[in-house]
């Protein structure tokens, strides 16, 4: 698994994650939101350098221009509720891709001697077929990696991708040997961080991070 750290790069993109993170400005959801997609805009434009690209011909009203187009079939799938605002950034660049949305939430279970255990639920899903296709999974915090691994095995049951992009607002370390592990290392599968922060809490939240997207969003939630 290939794993892109774009803060490393010096960019317009740095400008919008310090926004997302400063608390005196996070507290202007509509702002919040649009800097999220607009992380996702900025991520998709430097996703689509590692496409697949063929010459086509356009013919313009003074004559023939060739350009290079990416052949590749991308499907484009968020967790609701807190991934819709990376997706729709994602959605302005890849504007016609297929298109497919999960739930998934974290509840405590016990194992066979009793032992809690945090796990992911996947109930919904409404997606496209995969197979063969290129696989964007859009989700702002990747904490555990536990979220980003219970969707993509949900899509795998809708067909094997060609190549998947696991793409995050801010990841952790944990969360990236997490992934390693549970996708094998696959080098089918590239994770794309806008930031990648030191620390994981007992509380599996990012540090320094910036607090819980889905709320700074949409609102906070019973």
């Amino acid at each position: 698994m290939k794993v892109i750290n774009l803060s490393e790069q010096n960019s317009v993109l740095n400008h919008f994650l310090r926004e997302i993170r400063d608390v005196n400005i996070q507290t202007d959801s509509l702002r919040f939101r649009t800097n999220i997609e607009r992380i996702g805009e900025v991520m998709a434009i430097e996703m689509s350098k590692s496409l697949h690209y063929v010459r086509t011909d356009v013919q313009t009203p003074l004559g023939i221009a060739p350009v290079n187009i990416t052949d590749e079939q991308l499907v484009l799938a968020t967790i609701l509720r807190a991934g819709m605002p990376l997706y729709l950034g994602f959605l302005r660049i890849f504007d016609h891709a297929e298109n497919a949305f999960l739930s998934a939430y974290r509840r405590v279970a016990k194992d066979a001697e009793g032992k809690e255990h945090l796990e992911i639920v996947a109930e919904y899903m409404a997606a496209p077929s995969m197979e063969g296709k290129t696989l964007v999974i859009a989700d702002p915090m990747l904490a555990t990696g536990m979220s980003m691994e219970a969707s993509y095995l949900s899509l795998l049951k809708h067909g094997k991708p060609r190549h998947t992009h696991l793409c995050c607002t801010i990841g952790t370390p944990q969360a990236i040997d997490y992934l390693r592990k549970a996708l094998n290392d696959s080098p089918d599968v590239t994770l794309w961080c806008a930031a990648i922060d030191p620390v994981l809490n007992e509380k599996k939240y990012i540090v320094p991070g910036l607090g819980d997207a889905g709320d700074l969003c949409f609102g906070d939630k019973l």
